[in-house]
C-alpha cells in the first residue's frame, strides 16, 4: 500500500470513528449542552492524539532516513541507511544507497585524477627548480667566488656575505624540490625516505623520532607514496598548528598484521602538542582522507591518550605484496 493511501485511510478511520460516535451514543443539542461540548472536544482532542500517534508510525522511517543523509560523509565511506518500513519508504531508502554508492566511486575516480595531477605537477615544478633555478643559483655563487677572490678587501667580505645567502637560498630550493618531489622514495623506498623525512622536520625546537618495525609488508608504489604524503602531512600539522615539541612516527604492523589475510602497515604520526580537540577538520586532513580512500586505507585523526594528536593510517596489504622482500622495505 503506497504512503498516500496509508495516510488516507488512517485519517479516514478517525473521522468514521467520530460519525459512528456522533451517531450512537453521543449527541448534540441546539443549543449546545455544556456537558456535550465536553464530550465533544474530548472526542476532538482524542482524534487529534490518535492521529499524530499513527503519522509519527507511519512517517517514523522517513525521519530515520533523513538523519542518515544529514551524517553521510564521502570522505568516511560505507555508511548506509538500514534499509526498513513499506512499500516507498524501502525503494527510497534502497535508491539513497545506491546513489550513495555511485557517488563514492565518482569521489574516489575524481579524487584520483586530482592527486594525479597534483603530483605531475609537483614533479615538473620540483624539476624545473632543480635544473633551472638551482642551476642558474650556482652559477651565481661560482661568479660571486671568483669576484670576490679579486676584489678589494673591503669589498669582499661584502661578497662573501652575499655567497652565503645566496647559499642558503640554494639549500632552501633544494628542501622545497625534495619536499615536492620526493626522490628519496622512488630511489630507496618508504624506509628511507620516513627516516630522511624526520631528520628533515628535526629543529633545535622540535625533535622528531622515527620507531620503524622490520619484516613489515611491502607495499606498492601508490601506498609508499600515499603513507609518505600523510607522514609529510602530519608533520606540517605538528609544527604549524599543534605547536608540538616532539613528534614520534612509528610505521608497524596493522591490524591483520600478523599472521591475517593479506597482513596490514599501519602509520602513526602522534605528537605531544595541544590536540585536535573539537577543531573543524581543514583542507590538510580532508586531503589525507582523500589520499587514504585511494588505496582503500583508514584515517584517524584524533587526540592522544597523554595529550597531543595522533594521526593513524591502516594500509591494507594483498597477499602479492606480504614477502617483505619489496622496495618498502629498504
Amino acid at each position: 500500500m503506497s504512503l498516500y493511501w496509508r495516510i488516507f485511510l488512517l485519517n479516514a478511520a478517525v473521522l468514521v470513528a467520530a460519525v459512528l460516535l456522533l451517531l450512537g451514543p453521543v449527541t448534540v443539542s441546539t443549543p449546545v449542552l455544556f456537558g456535550e461540548a465536553v464530550v465533544l472536544l474530548a472526542g476532538l482532542v482524542a482524534m487529534l492524539i490518535a492521529n499524530a500517534v499513527l503519522l509519527r508510525i507511519g512517517l517514523a522511517p522517513l525521519g530515520r532516513l533523513t538523519r542518515a543523509m544529514t551524517a553521510v560523509d564521502l570522505l568516511r565511506p560505507g555508511s548506509r541507511a538500514r534499509v526498513e518500513g513499506p512499500g516507498e519508504v524501502a525503494e527510497l531508502t534502497t535508491s539513497f544507497n545506491a546513489m550513495l554508492g555511485r557517488l563514492e566511486a565518482e569521489r574516489a575516480t575524481s579524487s584520483a585524477r586530482a592527486l594525479s595531477a597534483q603530483e605531475a605537477e609537483r614533479r615538473r615544478i620540483a624539476q624545473e627548480l632543480h635544473d633551472e633555478v638551482g642551476q642558474t643559483l650556482t652559477a651565481v655563487l661560482l661568479q660571486l667566488k671568483h669576484v670576490a677572490d679579486r676584489a678589494p678587501a673591503p669589498l669582499r667580505e661584502d661578497l662573501h656575505q652575499v655567497q652565503e645567502t645566496t647559499r642558503t637560498s640554494l639549500d632552501e630550493i633544494r628542501r622545497i624540490a625534495r619536499r615536492l618531489r620526493p626522490g628519496v622514495l622512488e630511489e630507496l623506498g618508504l624506509h628511507s625516505a620516513l627516516r630522511a623525512l624526520t631528520a628533515e622536520f628535526t629543529t633545535g625546537s622540535l625533535r622528531v623520532r622515527h620507531v620503524i618495525a622490520p619484516g613489515l609488508p611491502s607495499l606498492d608504489d601508490a601506498a609508499e607514496l600515499v603513507v609518505y604524503r600523510v607522514a609529510q602531512e602530519a608533520l606540517t600539522n605538528a609544527v604549524r598548528h599543534a605547536g608540538a615539541s616532539d613528534v614520534e612516527v612509528h610505521l608497524s604492523s596493522g591490524p591483520g598484521g600478523q599472521g591475517g589475510p593479506g597482513g596490514a602497515v599501519r602509520l602513526l604520526v602522534r605528537d605531544n602538542g595541544k590536540g585536535i580537540r573539537r577543531a573543524a577538520e581543514g583542507a590538510g586532513i580532508q586531503g589525507m582522507r582523500e589520499r587514504a580512500l585511494l588505496i582503500g586505507a583508514d584515517l584517524a585523526v584524533a587526540d592522544a591518550p597523554h595529550g597531543g594528536t595522533d594521526v593513524r593510517l591502516d594500509v591494507p596489504v594483498s597477499d602479492a605484496t606480504t614477502d617483505g622482500l619489496g622496495r618498502g622495505n629498504r
